[in-house]
């Protein structure tokens, strides 16, 4: 094995072992990286801290950075620094840090490998957030845990200590392909006191009878503001979960075929000090409601009959 001290030898390793790294997935790409570094899960941020100075990478805070920006590398000759916002959450931290690693090994991979093809600025981007996404939650420790939970984005962000938003995007990635899911997390901007979606995902499954490709407008997309009466609104004037189920005609079937599919609904807010701080939506089939027993057996919430607003 070729020495791994630095992000060069890690990619060699990774063309040796696999072949073209542009043939794996960022999955495969992370999972080597935990083994090759002994990083266990939960990930920690001295974990992370330890795989980059063994690259021989610093890391380092700066005070003042763009809105727009969590953090960036900048590599001098054999120095090579991640900057990262002060201030800034723990697992931004973690994340900034892993991201600008991933983004760090592309011109490695073109070095040993000639026939690697460079991502673009965006597919690198989108890459390197999949990557650190997928060191820390490990795709099948993480996808254990979400079964367990019952598809629980609060309690999931507090056991692995990572933001609600990353939780909530991971979920969709390990879901996608097994199950039907469609996930949004609301907050309130205290400026404006207005409540609306930053974060959104949604996995089609894989079953051939229900279209459910066309229903993706049915469901509310980021930037979206909460709708009086909806079942998030509930969810905030509430205080508390509400759990309904909706009934949708599917396309996609001959007409004497059509059946009315159903789809469980389930809007969680966060408390803090007793008020609502943001909120968790999650949707799945109906045939799968048992995907969320775990996390409705422990918050007991309230069912909502003869329901004919809206989710958002």
């Amino acid at each position: 094995m070729p020495f791994t001290n630095d992000l060069h030898g890690f990619c060699y390793y990774l063309m040796c072992k696999h072949g073209n790294p542009g043939a794996l997935t960022e999955e495969q790409k992370a999972d080597e990286f935990r083994k090759m570094y002994v990083m266990k899960s939960p990930v920690k941020m001295k974990d992370i801290r330890a795989v980059a100075a063994c690259c021989n990478i610093n890391v380092d805070k700066l005070d003042s950075m763009p809105s727009n920006l969590r953090g960036y590398h900048d590599v001098y000759n054999e120095n090579k620094t991640i900057y990262y916002k002060q201030g800034d959450a723990v697992s931004g931290i973690e994340n900034t840090i892993l991201h600008e690693i991933r983004e760090m090994m592309e011109p490695h991979f073109a070095e040993v490998c000639p026939s690697y093809e460079f991502l673009d600025n965006v597919a690198l981007h989108i890459a390197a957030n999949r990557f650190a996404s997928a060191v820390l939650l490990p795709q099948e420790n993480f996808i254990d845990k979400v079964y367990e939970t019952g598809l629980d984005v609060f309690e999931l962000a507090g056991y692995y200590a990572k933001s609600c938003s990353q939780v909530l995007l991971r979920i969709g990635e390990v879901l996608n392909g097994k199950h039907f899911f469609y996930g949004a997390l609301y907050e309130r901007d205290p400026g404006l006191d207005v409540w609306s979606l930053n974060y959104c995902t949604l996995s089609p499954s894989l079953f051939p009878e229900p279209n459910f490709g066309e229903l993706g407008a049915f469901f509310p997309t980021k930037g979206t503001t909460v709708t009086p009466g909806s079942l998030v609104d509930m969810a905030i004037r509430g205080e508390k979960p509400y759990l309904v189920r909706i009934f949708t005609l599917l396309d996609g079937m001959p007409k004497e075929g059509k059946t009315r599919e159903g789809l469980i609904a389930l809007a969680r807010p966060m408390l803090v000090s007793d008020v609502p701080t943001r909120v968790a939506l999650v949707v799945v089939l109906g045939r799968n409601r048992n995907l969320l027993d775990p996390q409705v057996k422990r918050i007991m919430p309230e069912i909502v009959k003869g329901f004919h607003s809206d989710l958002y």
